[in-house]
Order: C-alpha cells, then structure tokens, then sequence
C-alpha cells in the first residue's frame, strides 16, 4: 500500500496566524494530538503538535547566571526554544523541520521513517502542498487489513471502512490512534483499546449507524496504563 491509499485526508488545518491559545484549544476539543499549519495557497509550514505546547510549560526561567552561560549556547537553538516557549502564533510555536513523504511512498518507506526519525506521523505531499497525513495507526490499518476478496465484495466492503473510519473522525471522543475498524461481508468488527465503558458503547453505535452494515463486533480491549500515560 503506498502513501495515498493509507492518509487520512480529513484534515484540520490552521493558518499560521492563529493564537496558540486557540490551537490548544483545538487540539483538546478534537481529541487530536497535532496540527498542520498551512498558508493560503496550502503550503505546509510546519506541525504544532502536543509536544510544542507542553515545552512552553516546561519552560524554566534563567537563573542569576543564565545570561552568562547562555554567550556559550547556540544562538539559533535558544531563539527557536524561546520563540517557542514565549511565542503568541502557530507559526512561532510550530515544528518546522518536518520528515514529509510523496503520495507514491509505500508503506514500508513510510515506516522506516517513523522508526528512524522517533515521529508518529508523516505528511503527505504533493507538488509541495498537503494532501494528507500518514499516522502510525494508518500504518496499523494496512497491518491488519483483511486478505483479498471477490472484487464486488471487496468494493463494497471498503466502502464502508470508509464511512467508518469518516464517522469516528468527526468524533472527538473516539481514539483513532487505538482503534481499528475492519470490515468483511458488511460486518464491523472493531480492534485495538478504549478507554472506558461509555466508550465502547458509542463506538458500536456510531459503526451500526453506518449505512450499509450489517452487524458489529467488539473485540477492543481496555486500555492499557502504559497507553493511557503517553496520551
């Protein structure tokens, strides 16, 4: 599977102008964990991401001798930390060096990249503008999607994984990092972690709604602590 067939192209995307108050704001009420900055014309211009917001509260303030041992430091490393910790817009909070791959990159390209630069997505481009996202549980998909079937079955069958994957997407409770929807013959079944209960209920629901499926079965297991912790 290549780059195109595995993005997610339901995207939120900020201009870079935005206050990071209000990306905050967007990331927590979206249950997402990062968020392309893109201008007019729809040029990537970084990420903000989870991380970024969270260095702005480890942020220290210099000590008595801050000042003097700072003459010894990269100059652009402690502008870059500073704009970060102190900056008013996605653009002066925002990740810039971004790994970013073409729609043609397969998935094995794709996974290699996360592995070697420790990132949980990749951007997808094309002629330098975004298309998509590639996240590791888009990886997973591809990981456990079922064999192949007749053609007409097939169709049919990805077609609602599609309108699946759309509903939890437009969720802000739903993990989509953590579960994985698989259809077969019409029938949902749905894999990976919930967090509580209510919902494993509300995923169930949301997947009957999905015109076109027959029947829903719930394999997802509570959420481990270790996952809970790195959210």
């Amino acid at each position: 599977m290549k780059a195109r067939d595995l993005m997610t192209t339901s995207l939120v995307v900020v201009p870079p102008e935005m206050p990071v108050a209000g990306v905050a704001q967007l990331l927590a009420s979206r249950g997402i964990s990062a968020v392309p900055v893109a201008d007019a014309e729809g040029k990537l211009l970084g990420l903000v991401t989870e991380g970024d917001l969270i260095r702005r509260l480890a942020e220290e303030k210099r000590g008595p001798l801050g000042w003097f041992l700072a003459l010894f430091g990269d100059s652009r490393r402690l502008a870059e930390r500073f704009a970060k910790a102190h900056g008013a817009k996605a653009e002066d909070v925002m990740t810039r060096s971004l790994v970013t791959v073409e729609e043609e990159a397969t998935a094995d390209e794709i996974a290699r990249l996360m592995e070697k630069h420790q990132i949980r997505r990749v951007p997808v481009l094309r002629d330098g503008k975004l298309t998509g996202i590639v996240s590791r549980a888009d990886l997973l998909r591809a990981v456990l999607a079922p064999p192949t079937v007749a053609p007409a079955a097939e169709a049919t069958d990805t077609a609602l994984l599609q309108g699946v994957l759309a509903a939890m997407r437009e969720q802000p409770w739903v993990d989509t990092f953590y579960v994985f929807p698989d259809v077969k013959e019409g029938k949902v079944t749905l894999y990976g972690f919930h967090r509580s209960a209510e919902v494993q209920r509300g995923l169930e629901v949301l997947a009957r709604a999905v015109p076109g499926v027959t029947a829903v079965e719930d394999r997802t297991e509570p959420m481990p602590f270790f996952l809970r912790a790195s959210l």
